[in-house]
């Protein structure tokens, strides 16, 4: 994993006791979603991402979020970056344990070294996902595993990246012969759009915009 320093990092004292005030209001009755055909329509099944902010020591750097990149092969949304995550199952008391066992089954992540805060607005895909992000906060060492047939590799990035409105960009593309407008926030060379970067705007807007 990199680790990128930057010189308009973030304190952590002030973001985890942002979170932890406006966190349990965040997910209450809202959801947001894109702006393409079957975004806001009905019988969403029901998926969590882990949001994970990685506190490391000293953080000079300030918070790092941890994304995954997916492998090339697979059937959706192959080499993509995203949160750990995918569609709750049977066994799934909630979104948080949801969120946790997939990420465990993907990046090797121990449930005991997450930190759950609350959930962010549920996001809405035109792909008929309504995906619940749970932000954890996750203390190094990880001794992360990855599962090779899911995922290429993790990164980390810094919050600070995100929180600034000069990496926030549109794009639009035609699907199926209708305009589908996106959120893209590139960092480097991972091109970070989608359902990633709309739940990286909500975040945004819980910790920033409502100042």
């Amino acid at each position: 994993m990199n680790r990128t320093a930057n010189e308009n990092a973030v304190p952590v004292d002030d973001v985890v006791l942002r979170l932890r005030q406006r966190l349990p209001l965040a997910n209450a009755g809202k959801a947001v979603g894109g702006d393409w055909p079957g975004a806001g329509g009905s019988g969403h099944r029901p998926a969590a991402v882990l949001v994970p902010l990685v506190l490391h020591g000293g953080q000079e750097g300030g918070p790092m979020l941890l994304f995954t990149r997916r492998t090339d092969h697979l059937h959706h949304h192959p080499g993509q970056i995203s949160f750990p995550g995918g569609g709750m199952e049977a066994g799934d008391i909630s979104p948080e344990a949801a969120a946790l066992r997939e990420s465990e089954e993907e990046i090797g992540l121990s449930p005991d070294r997450v930190e759950i805060l609350g959930r962010l607005p549920d996001y809405l895909t035109g792909t008929g996902f309504c995906v619940t992000p749970v932000i954890g906060l996750l203390r190094p060492p990880l001794a992360l595993e990855l599962d090779s047939f899911e995922v290429a590799e993790v990164f980390e990035a810094p919050l600070a990246h995100f929180l600034d409105p000069a990496n926030h960009k549109r794009h639009s593309l035609r699907v199926e012969g209708e305009l589908r407008h996106f959120h893209a926030m590139p960092y480097g060379d991972y091109f970070i759009w989608g359902a990633t970067a709309g739940m990286l705007m909500s975040l945004y807007r819980l910790l920033v915009a409502e100042d």
